[in-house]
């Protein structure tokens, strides 16, 4: 049973405890009163049972008004401990969330680095490739230009010679 239970509990049993005292002192007698002053006694302790009673009932309230006071103290409490426990939780979690996503993006960060770094070495070695294609290219057509350009002056200086012959030639007869 919570003690916001046991306050009411406890003002109804000193409420009816004070009624049964002021209703039944145990010193009354059920007789009629035959003198004055016995009359005035009863009322005097049923007064006295009355006044007990009451200062019984305001114990009781006051009592009770304590642990209603407690109850609520220790109630009020609890939902602070709970309320800086979910606080607590959730900077736990944002942490968490945020540890992990900073693993992630360098994850990814790295991922993107080591992509970028093969993308430029292959870019450099198909560049080298070409490069020298391009120079083996070149020599391969400079040196039929060359060949080209030796057969052909062969060739001319040949003819050249055929034609130098013939003209010498042609000059020798005519001339002896």
């Amino acid at each position: 049973m919570s003690q916001g239970e046991q306050a009411p509990k406890a003002r109804e049993q000193a409420t009816k405890q004070a009624e049964q005292q002021a209703a039944t002192p145990e010193d009354i007698q059920e007789q009629p009163a035959t003198s004055l002053g016995e009359i005035l006694g009863r009322a005097e302790k049923a007064y006295a049972a009355y006044m007990e009673a009451r200062k019984e009932v305001t114990t009781a309230y006051r009592t009770s008004e304590l642990e209603e006071e407690k109850a609520y103290k220790d109630k009020e409490q609890r939902a602070r401990n709970v309320c800086n426990g979910s606080i607590k939780q959730a900077f736990k979690v944002r942490d968490e969330v945020i540890e992990k996503s900073l693993k992630a993006r360098d994850e990814v960060k790295t991922q993107a680095e080591e992509a970028y770094k093969s993308a430029i070495a292959q870019a450099e070695k198909a560049y080298k490739d070409n490069e020298m294609k391009a120079h083996s290219a070149f020599d391969e057509d400079v040196n039929k230009a060359l060949k080209t350009s030796e057969g052909t002056i062969a060739q001319a200086w040949e003819k050249h010679g055929e034609v130098i012959g013939q003209a010498w030639s042609i000059y020798n007869k005519t001339t002896g």
